[in-house]
């Protein structure tokens, strides 16, 4: 009776050792005090003179090792021993006696593998039982158990200290190359952007340069193409946002519906099927949310836009929770705002909210003294990445830019110089590998007429129905001939008089 009481108490004390260990080890720790940690615990519940434990890499070479009262000169000396291969190779516990163990006198062993799935990353062994009231004892069967759970616990510890790192790692690499990534792309931005000795865009730079800085919600204006998007990944670039997230949405390519929970999120369950997701303005959190062409938010939506500036809440579409945003607002449009205000598409107070600052970008045909540098930036550019070297172009060749009126603007004319070097068989670009439709001089013959003067929307126009007589009505062709967005393309289009455009209608491809 008297021994059946001891193993009761025995029995509980390593369960109670092993819900310590548990808790013990449930946090990230280096590999060696895990180890100390699993050493200690097993000599003192199993009653051991000696112990040992080892973890392993991928190809079975000791990483940490610990010992307790016995002398380990190097760790392949330990792995070498014959009964530690047996557990290795077989990756289970043993119990065993031994005449000699690491150069000194034999005794009982314990040792089990710590294993994590189909991986060994490690073994712990214990010796020498001392039993109480008697010099010697020997292990039992419940000793090798509570070794082999002692272990099992162990390789759990291991193994999420190692994934730790690894992610740890990942994540290292990941910001280093979202770093760089950003890095370059403002770099790509800034040398475009800095371009320029124009007047107006000379006032842009210096605009975008002192609203960087602040938390001032920026209004940013000009035609497409005209790098309304550059300027503000610029001014998120180097605020104090800038580490923080860039969340950019095209306003104009969603509808109202699919844009409200793009926007604010949606919750779970709002429709069959429908899983809850974050909108931008919580993936934006600590960063700054571009809504490009802000003027095509319908009414209602805009509303909840303005409520959001003003509180600085959303809620998502569905639910009633209020959620807390940090974000930086910067929109751009390409329409006039204050036209629609009077028209009442446009909220004026929501208007005012958004332009705190404006930056209004110049449409191409307002800078053309640019036009030369940005033709070299670009020749510059993309011949690097066509393997060019010392691209040139030629006088007559850059006349025709320079005569063309580049309704897609900055954007058409970078399209233009890679299209170019696409087709040029050597590193001299000449008026035959310009993609204009036609040569900009006959061009503007044929648009204008010989003694012909009109406005430059007008030529724009007529222009357009020209390209897109040309492409046969494929306006995501002519779009790309001119450099703009197809939608962009699509609403001009309403805006034509029927003499501006070939034929009776503009089929869609």
């Amino acid at each position: 009776m008297p021994q059946s009481n001891f193993e009761l108490k025995r029995k509980l004390l390593q369960l109670e050792a092993l819900h310590d260990i548990g808790r013990a080890l449930n946090t990230l720790r280096p590999e060696g005090d895990l180890l100390e940690e699993l050493m200690q615990r097993a000599v003192a519940v199993l009653d051991a003179t000696i112990g040992f434990a080892v973890s392993l890499d991928e190809k079975l070479n000791a990483q940490s090792v610990y010992s307790f009262d016995i002398e380990v000169p190097v760790p392949e000396v330990l792995l070498a021993e014959p009964p530690v291969r047996q557990v290795i190779a077989s990756r289970e516990p043993i119990s065993l006696t031994v005449s000699r163990f690491l150069g000194g006198e034999g005794s009982n062993l314990l040792i089990a593998p710590m294993v994590a799935g189909e991986i060994i990353l490690g073994i712990i062994g214990v010796g020498g039982k001392e039993e109480r009231g008697a010099k010697s004892g020997s292990f039992v069967e419940d000793d090798l158990r509570f070794l082999s759970s002692l272990a099992a616990i162990g390789a759990a510890a291991i193994d999420n200290t190692r994934n730790f790192r690894r992610l740890d790692l990942m994540r290292e690499t990941l910001e280093d190359e979202n770093r760089s990534l950003k890095q370059r792309m403002l770099r790509d931005y800034s040398d475009r952007l800095m371009v320029a000795d124009s007047p107006k865009m000379q006032r842009v730079i210096d605009l975008v340069a002192r609203v960087a800085d602040s938390q001032a919600n920026v209004l940013i204006r000009g035609e497409s193409g005209t790098g309304k998007e550059m300027v503000a990944r610029l001014i998120h670039g180097n605020s104090p946002r800038k580490d923080g997230p860039f969340v950019a949405i095209n306003c104009a390519a969603l509808p109202e519906t699919l844009l409200e929970s793009e926007l604010f999120g949606i919750e779970r369950g709002v429709a069959t099927g429908v899983e809850a997701r974050p909108g931008k303005f919580e993936m934006a959190r600590g960063g700054t949310v571009f809504l490009d062409e802000v003027g095509d938010i319908p009414l209602a939506l805009q509303a909840k836009l303005l409520r959001v500036l003003q509180e600085r809440e959303v809620e998502k579409l569905g639910g009633r929770r209020r959620i807390p945003i940090d974000v930086r607002i910067l929109a751009a449009t390409h329409r006039g705002l204050e036209e629609m205000i009077e028209r009442g598409e446009f909220r004026l107070d929501l208007y005012y909210r958004l332009k705190v600052v404006e930056i209004v970008l110049p449409p191409l045909r307002e800078r053309k003294d640019d036009i030369p540098k940005l033709v070299r930036f670009f020749l510059d550019k993309y011949g690097k990445r066509e393997g060019l070297k010392d691209v040139r172009i030629t006088q007559e060749a850059l006349q025709q830019i320079m005569r063309y009126p580049f309704p897609g603007n900055v954007r058409e004319l970078e399209n233009l110089i890679e299209g170019a070097l696409a087709l040029t068989v050597n590193a001299v670009i000449d008026p035959g590998d310009l993609l204009l439709p036609d040569a900009a001089s006959s061009a503007e013959e044929a648009v204008l007429g010989p003694n012909e003067f009109t406005t430059l929307d007008e030529v724009e126009s007529r222009y357009i129905a020209r390209v897109v007589a040309a492409t046969k009505g494929n306006l995501s062709k002519a779009a790309k001939i001119l450099g703009v967005d197809r939608k962009t393309l699509y609403r001009r289009r309403g805006s034509m008089s029927q003499t501006d455009t070939i034929g009776d209608k503009w089929d869609i491809h």
